[in-house]
């Protein structure tokens, strides 16, 4: 089943935030969706799937006159596709003295005061709290921001939104050859040109880590497995604690001479492993196929 995230509410009160957080969680994010083009866009979701299985969209009264409009085509919505879709509405708002505050410190213009109050803040912000009310009662998840802070924002939306808590974190795992130079995106690279090289084995030299004849001959030696064992400890250590400070993703690269054995068996194994624990793993052999 596909799933929909509605953002909406205040200018100033986040949605920009919101929006950031559920595409580093996997969502499909577009920012100020016209009304008119939300079923459009829900049709092409529906019709493609897959990247567009779970999205997002933020509208609000940059897009439709008043939130009332917003509000019944939700629920019309909301009943015409129940089968197919879930639907979620997430509507942030802050304290008025919040929303002038903040719009004072960045020196932005607000949308509604340009166009409709002629720059004037106040009667702007006052303007959609008075409109935020119809919302209120349909939103699924509303969510004040007054007292946190853009980093807290997003920790809690990843928190509600997410199914499962490593998901807030993509891991790639990728193998590399030193000779093709180092990936200048990995932040942690394991140089594993000290084990046993399948290379000057006439029988391994065509074929590479991601083959089990390959695998089996660099884990047989016993430093093969207590550098796997260290490497698999440490990530498990860290992993957690990049999450926790939010990290869109890490990337964990895996080198050797040519990135055709070596690399490739440890970046296999070390994937397998993570997914096993039930983490979200992207693999990437950079240059195994360069010396085929």
């Amino acid at each position: 089943m596909m799933e929909l995230i509605l953002v909406t509410g205040m200018a100033g009160a986040g949605k920009t935030s919101a929006l950031d957080a559920l595409e580093d969680i996997g969502y499909y994010a577009v920012d100020n969706l016209p009304l008119a083009m939300l079923e459009p866009f829900l049709r092409h979701c529906l019709d493609k799937g897959g990247r567009y299985s779970r999205a997002a969209a933020v509208i609000d009264l940059r897009s439709c006159h008043r939130y009332s409009e917003l509000a019944e085509a939700y629920r019309a919505m909301r009943a015409q596709y129940q089968n197919e879709v879930r639907f979620s509405m997430l509507c942030l708002e802050a304290a008025d003295e919040v929303l002038l505050k903040r719009f004072r410190t960045h020196r932005r213009s607000h949308p509604v005061a340009v166009r409709k109050f002629e720059g004037d803040l106040e009667k702007a912000i006052r303007f959609e709290h008075e409109e935020l009310q119809v919302l209120r009662a349909t939103a699924d998840y509303p969510l004040d921001s007054s007292l946190i802070t853009a980093a807290q924002l997003k920790e809690q939306v990843k928190t509600h939104f997410l199914q499962r808590v490593t998901d807030a974190m993509p891991i790639q795992v990728m193998s590399f050859g030193f000779k093709y130079g180092a990936p200048m995106e990995a932040d942690l690279v394991f140089d594993v040109r000290c084990l046993p090289n399948p290379y000057y084995v006439e029988e391994l030299k065509t074929h590479t880590g991601a083959e089990q004849c390959v695998q089996d001959y660099v884990m047989n030696a016993p430093e093969s497995h207590e550098y796997f064992d260290k490497i698999m400890q440490m990530l498990k250590f860290l992993i957690p604690l990049y999450i926790r400070e939010g990290r869109p993703q890490l990337v964990v690269a895996f080198g050797c001479t040519g990135g055709q054995h070596r690399s490739v068996t440890f970046a296999e194994l070390v994937s397998a492993e993570l997914k096993h624990a039930d983490m979200h793993v992207i693999l990437h052999h950079r240059d195994y196929r360069k010396n085929r």
